[in-house]
């Protein structure tokens, strides 16, 4: 295995929670209702701070199973549950259900992708400068992880150049193994979603996509600040 050496840097833990609110909240009168968005901003500005990254997104008419999503990015699984626990003991908390929650941590990866200014090869990640983000799992077959290195380096080097037929997509990539049920969970970026369009039947015609497992559910979101992502919902 050609591992890189050992590195500084710190690996953060990175979480995707997405949500989808009881239609009882929205029987609620106004006031209520503006009461338990307040509260709920409040908690999630609070945790945005040096420690824990957070990014707000709406998916609003985008998805059946959520309405919004929490994207956090900390140093330890105990600051990700205990930013999650404050957000639910919120009264708005008691209207929400987690519909799907993504966990994974960074890491450097094993195969030669690139030069050091690539954000595929950090062990952390610098997102939320797009409009638009897809969120998907990702695993692989069990018949990867028995090919040769060197032939699992060239199926991945193809990939990375079909990529790169994209610059107006950024893909973050961050692992799951032995945290979730997943291996990998991939976040794509863009302020151009028929880009994603376009990479998403592209990478279908490389060698890599034979060796797929699951890549699913997929989740498109729109950014937007903790307060219009609680308007949205009502």
């Amino acid at each position: 295995m050609a591992e890189t050496g050992k590195h500084s840097a710190r690996r953060q833990f990175v979480n995707f929670a997405f949500f989808k609110v009881n239609p009882e909240w929205r029987r609620l009168s106004i006031d209520e209702r503006h009461e338990h968005k307040q509260e709920a901003t409040r908690v999630l500005h609070r945790w945005n701070n040096e420690d824990m990254r957070i990014l707000t997104y709406s998916n609003m008419g985008l998805s059946a199973d959520a309405e919004f999503m929490v994207w956090r990015i900390c140093y330890s699984l105990d600051c990700l549950s205990s930013a999650h626990t404050d957000f639910m003991k919120t009264k708005f908390g008691g209207y929400v259900q987690n519909t799907h929650s993504f966990l994974g941590m960074t890491k450097r990866s094993q195969y030669l992708i690139g030069n050091e200014q690539d954000h595929h090869l950090h062990d952390y990640i610098k997102p939320g400068g797009t409009r638009y983000l897809t969120v998907y799992p990702f695993t692989k077959t069990r018949e990867w992880y028995l090919r040769a290195f060197e032939d699992r380096q060239r199926i991945v080097a193809e990939q990375i150049k079909a990529l790169g037929e994209f610059p107006r997509v950024r893909m973050n990539s961050v692992y799951s193994y032995g945290l979730d049920d997943n291996e990998f969970v991939i976040a794509l970026e863009s302020d151009h979603p028929e880009d994603i369009v376009d990479m998403g039947m592209r990478l279908r015609e490389v060698e890599n996509s034979v060796f797929v497992l699951k890549d699913t559910p997929r989740f498109t979101c729109i950014k937007v600040p903790p307060e219009e992502m609680l308007d949205r919902i009502g």
